[in-house]
């Protein structure tokens, strides 16, 4: 299940298989309008995984070749059938051994402008919705699982095919998977060889393969001197939180999880935020006591403060609960400042990015995902440390390598142009 690459199947003919194959997609997850023996058994010659999403019954579902299920709730009746538990983001449990974890609630990543209201990051740049932070500390919290996050794209609209590249990198960066799923129009016009639903499907295969060609990159830890400390009650599960706020600053960040929170989880962090420090035990306190006695900087929640607890089917912040944790955002802003903290990246506006690598810091992996229609030209990208060669990876180009120069904190890269993702590798 570890290389499993998921999508949404909206048909139960087989010849429709075709179009999966020309994919990376090896798991698909099919409603119970779709439910097929027939289909099942050509998924299976072809080694295709298939799912079943609806109604669990494990006689049912053995007798129709299922691989396995997605339930949102109990299945200790599987009988020897895969489950997989995706429901709503309250619903995650985590230390289970289950080996996928996974959510169908999501922001459609990408950004939203209207004519009546344009939200602004901390920056000042358009905001981007995303499920980054999200996934960040979910990434943290689910151990050696997978994570997915199961989200179907807007109901109404039309949805051109770099908005299905930016949800598949959205997630991918920050070591997750996206449960591929097509608007109804498009799918439609691909199961009907419709020729332009063939060549953005062809786009999406290529940005998956892309990552895909890269797991060992994509599995690499979070890399950065910024460690958030928080959990489930201190907004581990919403989006739009403290972690997306500084993502948006491109400051390299990684989610500890409070109840999980170790001297090792720590290693190679300079600085430190604890959301909620109520939700600290003990032990916790004095490994945060520990740390800055050893230099780190930690900045705390304010006395008595608590973060808003999450309602049922919520997944963002509103405005009033936005206004509450400023207060922390400010503090972090100014803790963090002009700090190079792993990277610092310049003409990046419509840009999220994701630094990772072991802690020795070599190699180390810069994901950058372009959230707008346009090519961003310019980007700059200083890192902390020396580095001899670095390389610039694009879907469907082949890799080159870019120039290195020195700077006052250590090694930068200029990228003439960023078409829709990237990942810039340093050694």
């Amino acid at each position: 299940m570890a290389d499993w690459t998921p999508a949404r199947w909206g048909s139960s003919d087989p010849k429709s298989l075709e179009l999966v194959r020309q994919t990376p997609i090896n798991c698909l997850l099919i409603e119970e309008r779709n439910w097929s023996a027939e289909f099942n058994r050509a998924a299976a010659e072809a080694g295709i995984a298939t799912v079943a999403v609806g109604p669990f019954n494990a006689a049912r579902l053995k007798e129709l070749g299922f691989t396995g299920a997605a339930v949102d709730g109990d299945a200790s009746d599987a009988a020897g059938l895969t489950v997989i538990q995706l429901g709503l983001r309250t619903s995650m449990r985590f230390n289970t051994g289950a080996p996928v974890v996974g959510t169908v609630q999501g922001v459609w990543p990408g950004i939203n402008q209207t004519e009546a209201e344009i939200k602004a990051m901390p920056s000042g740049a358009p905001w981007i919705d995303t499920n980054s932070g999200f996934l960040r500390f979910v990434r943290a919290a689910a151990g050696k699982a997978e994570v997915w996050i199961a989200n179907r794209p807007p109901e109404k609209g039309v949805i051109p095919v770099s908005r299905y590249i930016q949800a598949i990198a959205d997630s991918a960066i920050v070591g997750a998977r996206w449960v591929v799923a097509l608007d109804a129009d498009f799918e439609k016009r691909l199961l009907a060889r419709d020729a332009k639903a063939l060549a953005d499907w062809s786009r999406i295969g290529q940005a998956m393969r892309f990552f895909e060609d890269h797991k060992d990159w994509k599995r690499m830890p979070p890399y950065g001197q910024l460690a958030i400390v928080q959990d489930i009650d201190s907004g581990g599960l919403i989006s739009g939180g403290i972690l997306d706020m500084i993502a948006a600053k491109h400051t390299p960040v990684r989610a500890v999880v409070a109840r999980d929170l170790s001297r090792e989880r720590m290693q190679g962090a300079k600085m430190a935020v604890n959301v909620y420090p109520a939700q600290t035990g003990d032990a916790g306190k004095q490994i945060l006591r520990d740390f800055t006695r050893g230099g780190g900087t930690l900045l705390t929640a304010p006395p008595g403060w608590k973060f808003p607890p999450q309602r049922p089917g919520q997944i963002k912040l509103d405005d009033k609960e936005v206004e509450k944790i400023d207060s922390i955002w400010k503090e972090v802003n100014s803790m963090t400042g002009r700090h190079n903290l792993g990277a610092r990246l310049f003409n990046v506006s419509s840009v999220l990015s994701s630094l990772a690598g072991p802690e020795s810091g070599k190699p180390l992996v810069l994901w950058l995902v372009n959230y707008s229609d346009y090519d961003v030209e310019n980007v700059a990208a200083h890192l902390l440390g020396k580095y001899a060669k670095a390389t610039l990876h694009q879907p469907g180009a082949e890799p080159r390598k870019i120039d290195i120069y020195e700077t006052e904190e250590g090694s930068g890269v200029d990228v003439d142009k960023l078409h829709s993702l990237a990942a810039l590798v340093f050694e």
